[in-house]
């Protein structure tokens, strides 16, 4: 038995633009974040010559942008179901246009890691108040339509960004890259002043004091079904993560694959997600969620073991190595969508703090694999194929537990 999902309604009274260019906007603010760590990475060389510096205190860079997103993850759907949904994402892009700035014209590692702390602590407002608006404006099939469009427009940006740091990098050195960021996030803020919509009115606004936000936070980490659904959208996704996470690894050594090369496994794995977010939006409304997610889960289990069990008695190839990676990408992106508005369901006055406690849960995943699980299991592609597996089945015993919990919940109400 399904979970009733909740009425569909048409948006025309708050959206008369096309979808379209709602979920683009939405994907670029959502971009915004990982935009800004790909962009830079080819100048890294560069920029520690250009600083006089060294690799080890560069690498703090890229550690206080992550430090500095993490933490005000927790906050950005806090703030914005307090003082609406534009004034949090207009302050995130005006913060990181400045933070820009200032890396541009940093003359000492201080002062860009500073600079990269502040880009990290605004960029996260997009991607914890997209989905927020999304539900605000959407029910249902719409909703879950739009979140795949926004998936497959988001697909996009970890393909262009090296690219394009790296023709700014050779061209104009590697300050012209951050000037660049100063320049997309001013663009976009004009764009959304222009075209977003305040999609909370006062009236479902939540007081922004210390004894409420305690109160919502408490009651959001304590639900054991969005901790469910929290850990079965974000932990699957590290299947495939831990490839990319462990490409130098994977492709380089074992592989043997020149650094020219690597690009395969990226745009495959690419490839992957986006065709998940475009399969995940045709079939919105045709099948539940709950079916979508199984068919989702069972692609990934499937190919997951699959790798294992072929790694294990194969020597590893390039085909063999890369191609699981897309269709990995393509299960998550199937199922993320819907999940996502299941967690988001469960808080409908909370939707900007669930989005909240959902980004900042899925990037701690992230940073545990990428600290601590993908170091050890790069050591061989059986390995690593081990561990997305193990990924995949957690996820999809989080799913499980969720599901069981619904049951239980309705037998109990009979």
């Amino acid at each position: 038995m399904t979970q009733p999902e909740a009425p569909d309604f048409h948006p025309a009274a708050t959206w008369t633009r096309p979808v379209w260019l709602l979920a683009a906007l939405l994907a670029t603010l959502a971009s915004l974040g990982p935009f800004a760590i790909d962009t830079y990475l080819p100048a890294f060389e560069g920029i520690a010559q250009g600083l006089a510096t060294t690799p080890v205190h560069l690498q703090q860079t890229l550690s206080g942008y992550l430090l500095g997103f993490s933490v005000m993850m927790l906050f950005h759907g806090a703030l914005s179901d307090s003082f609406g949904r534009r004034p949090v994402v207009f302050v995130g892009l005006a913060v990181f246009a400045l933070a820009s700035v200032v890396c541009a014209t940093a003359g000492h590692v201080g002062v860009l890691i500073a600079g990269r702390v502040l880009q990290g602590m605004s960029c996260g407002a997009g991607i914890v108040v997209g989905r927020a608006i999304v539900r605000d404006l959407f029910a249902a099939v719409h909703a879950q339509k739009l979140m795949s469009q926004i998936t497959l427009f988001f697909g996009v940006a970890p393909a262009i960004a090296p690219i394009i740091g790296g023709w700014l990098f050779d061209w104009f050195g590697w300050r012209s890259i951050f000037w660049f960021l100063a320049l997309v996030a001013s663009a976009v803020l004009v764009l959304a002043a222009r075209t977003l919509p305040e999609t909370l009115p006062p009236e479902r606004r939540q007081p922004f004091t210390p004894l409420a936000l305690s109160r919502g936070y408490w009651q959001v980490v304590s639900d054991k079904r969005f901790l469910l659904l929290t850990l079965a959208a974000g932990v699957p996704f590290n299947a495939m993560f831990v490839f990319i996470l462990s490409a130098p690894m994977l492709l380089g050594h074992h592989l043997h694959l020149a650094p020219t090369q690597f690009f395969w496994l990226f745009c495959w794995g690419i490839s992957g997600i986006m065709g998940g977010a475009w399969a995940s939006g045709r079939l919105a409304g045709k099948i539940s969620r709950e079916k979508q997610v199984r068919w989702g889960f069972g692609i990934l289990l499937a190919v997951s073991l699959a790798n294992t069990l072929y790694h294990y008695a194969m020597p590893a190839t390039v085909f063999s190595a890369i191609l699981p990676v897309g269709l990995i990408g393509f299960g998550w992106s199937m199922l993320a969508p819907c999940v996502t508005l299941l967690v988001l369901d469960r808080f409908p006055a909370r939707l900007g703090m669930a989005s909240s406690l959902q980004a900042c849960l899925a990037s701690l995943s992230n940073a545990i694999v990428a600290g601590v699980i993908a170091p050890i299991a790069m050591a061989s592609v059986a390995g690593l194929a081990f561990v997305s597996f193990l990924l995949a089945f957690a996820g999809w015993a989080c799913w499980k537990g969720y599901r069981i919990d619904v049951r239980r919940g309705q037998r109990a109400a009979v």
